[in-house]
């Protein structure tokens, strides 16, 4: 998983940044995106797609990440923005904000499935990125405990939903509360149609 990393050093770069995404499918809450740039010489085992991982797995490897990395950042875009401006806009500027987040700034981009055009940084976008890199892996266990952290905190506030649980993805049990609660302010309108 360091093919892509190596490719980028071997050209001059120094400060290579994954970039990931979480939260482009759930009918609520925010896209959280995290940018991260790896101590090449101390990459944490066990780092992969963070799909692949438990939530067990996910948190530790996050400590150790965070503690490890040249720098990080994280970029949040609310549900409310998703609405504005749809999706896939709002994923490009969640991911335009961690990469300006980062204490120290990227040289070169490598970028889960996205072509960045608001990112005057070389890049390279690479289909299913959180499996064959392991820096765009690592920024997408960041995210994920980042934006499952946020849901579980919204779930405090709306209890009726049942966000810690199933995170604001469409699963039965929350159409089933939709259903019976209306929406709440968190919910992405355009996402969530009910008749």
């Amino acid at each position: 998983m360091m093919f892509h990393e190596a490719y980028a050093l071997s050209r001059g770069y120094d400060h290579i940044a994954g970039i990931d995404e979480v939260g482009r499918g759930p009918l609520a809450g925010p896209v959280v995106s995290a940018a991260v740039i790896l101590n090449v010489d101390y990459v944490p085992i066990g780092v992969n797609d963070s799909k692949k991982l438990s939530e067990k797995n996910r948190e530790a490897l996050f400590d150790v990440i965070m503690e490890n990395c040249i720098s990080y950042g994280v970029g949040i875009v609310s549900e409310k923005i998703i609405d504005k401006i749809n999706i896939l806009n709002a994923v490009k500027l969640s991911m335009k904000i961690a990469v300006e987040a980062m204490k120290t700034p990227p040289d070169f981009l490598l970028v889960d499935a996205i072509t960045l055009d608001n990112i005057d940084i070389p890049q390279k976008s690479i289909i299913k990125g959180d499996s064959l890199s392991v820096s765009i892996a690592a920024a997408s266990i960041i995210a994920k405990v980042c934006r499952d952290r946020i849901m579980t905190a919204f779930d405090r506030y709306y209890p009726d939903y049942g966000f810690a649980k199933h995170k604001g993805y469409g699963t039965k049990s929350h159409f089933d509360a939709i259903k019976k609660n209306g929406l709440s302010p968190i919910h992405r309108v355009t996402f969530v149609h009910i008749c």
